[in-house]
């Protein structure tokens, strides 16, 4: 047996991708539920977002406030961006879905989630069964004592039983999967929801280092981005450059001076002393990332980043050359991601005024017909950050290869530092 529940936390993009993540969760469907007028459109409810007491609840207050008598039915109640979620509670429990519903905004905002100003982003569970109605209740008044012990005001989410729900325009229905180069909105509080005896879960700071460094903000409760985790797995968990690069929710942030907005996850911040310099919100492929990475660390008038990103060529004997012919044992990484490329074991000297090496690390470069300057070559590239490094010849010592290779998008590291 499959039960539905009902939830409204601000744009339902974000809640949609929340819940399908959860294990039990069977379907999730954005839609309209909470006003009182029939088959609600993206456009109308947008339209009437912005009417006074625009929800069920805030215009019973005012009536109940003014003493005016005028009928409820005879008022406009705009309606929510509703997700239904479809769960097997066998296998997820109605109390973890609600506490997860609690954890992942800000139930204090009235008609709004973060920079979503409007009714139909106002806070809302619609229960479909008096066990959901029950949890609902008394999650509510645990979270709120949760709240008020962190400077938090009282919660405004509209707890009421299901009337209709109308599902949204299809363009709407997995709308974050269906646009990868996005961001999941980030408007919770921070406050983590377990059970009774478990307050809060405080993240520890981070300060800024001083010099260059790379922050990713990412959500207060982790595993709850499928862009974060898209980044992570694809850049940051590949990672091993010079630049310090850490990841942190937005609350933890102290002493930094940023100009972007953080509600968005992730968002990128590319910072010096403690400033930002660059910053992205949402997710960045690796192209991008590195782009972004060589404009900030090498700066997009050096040698070394008309090499890595126009294909270019150091100049024969260049000063890095020179260091980097005589280096002790150790090996020689991407500039921009430190993933190891050549190792000094099969580093030797073609005279030819580039590095030059036998054999790469394995699976660390790759090859690309290069037609460039009226010739045919075979161009190296660096498999975790694509940039230019080289050729490949088939005129090194003992019939082996010859890779020949820009000094000048290498970092070295001895082998005692490996």
């Amino acid at each position: 047996m499959v039960l539905e529940i009902f939830f409204a936390a601000g744009c339902f993009w974000g809640v949609e991708k929340n819940f399908e993540q959860i294990e039990g969760v069977v379907d999730v469907v954005s839609g309209y539920s909470g006003g009182n007028y029939d088959n609600p459109t993206y456009s109308d409810i947008l339209e009437n977002r912005n009417l006074k007491g625009g929800g069920f609840l805030e215009i019973l207050r005012n009536i109940a406030n003014s003493g005016d008598e005028t009928e409820v039915d005879d008022l406009l109640v705009n309606h929510t961006e509703t997700v239904k979620v479809v769960y097997d509670p066998d296998i997820v429990s109605t109390e973890y879905l609600i506490k997860n519903f609690w954890q992942i905004h800000n139930p204090t905002q009235i008609d709004g989630q973060g920079n979503d100003i409007g009714n139909n982003y106002r806070s809302a569970i619609y229960w479909t069964t008096p066990q959901q109605q029950a949890i609902a209740l008394q999650t509510r008044e645990e979270f709120q004592k949760l709240l008020n012990e962190n400077g938090y005001g009282n919660i405004t989410t509209e707890i009421m039983e299901l009337d209709r729900f109308w599902p949204a325009e299809n363009y709407h229905q997995d709308y974050l999967a269906k646009n990868p180069n996005g961001y999941c909105p980030d408007h919770s509080t921070g406050l983590v929801f377990v059970d009774r005896e478990t307050k809060t879960a405080y993240h520890d700071t981070i300060a800024p280092l001083g010099g260059k460094e790379i922050v990713v903000v990412e959500p207060e409760i982790e595993g709850t981005c499928l862009f974060c985790l898209k980044f992570e797995r694809e850049v940051t968990s590949k990672y091993s450059g010079s630049i310090t690069l850490r990841t942190a929710p937005a609350s933890a942030l102290q002493g930094f001076s940023l100009k972007t907005e953080t509600w968005a996850t992730p968002t990128i911040f590319f910072i010096e002393d403690g400033k930002e310099v660059w910053a992205n919100q949402g997710f960045m492929d690796v192209k991008e990332f590195y782009k972004a990475l060589g404009e900030f660390k090498l700066g997009t008038s050096s040698e070394s980043y008309d090499v890595a990103f126009n294909d270019g060529t150091d100049r024969r004997y260049c000063r890095q050359y020179e260091i980097f012919n005589n280096t002790p044992d150790g090996v020689f990484v991407d500039k921009l991601s430190g993933r190891p490329l050549f190792d000094t074991d099969y580093r030797f000297n073609s005279k030819s005024g580039w590095l030059s090496f036998t054999r790469s690390v394995a699976n660390e470069v790759y090859e690309k017909i290069d037609y460039s300057f009226g010739m045919v070559r075979t161009e190296i590239r660096s498999v975790s950050s694509d940039i230019h490094l080289g050729h490949v010849f088939n005129d090194g010592p003992g019939g082996l290869p010859r890779y020949c290779i820009n000094a000048t998008v290498l970092e070295f590291l001895p082998r005692t530092k490996i």
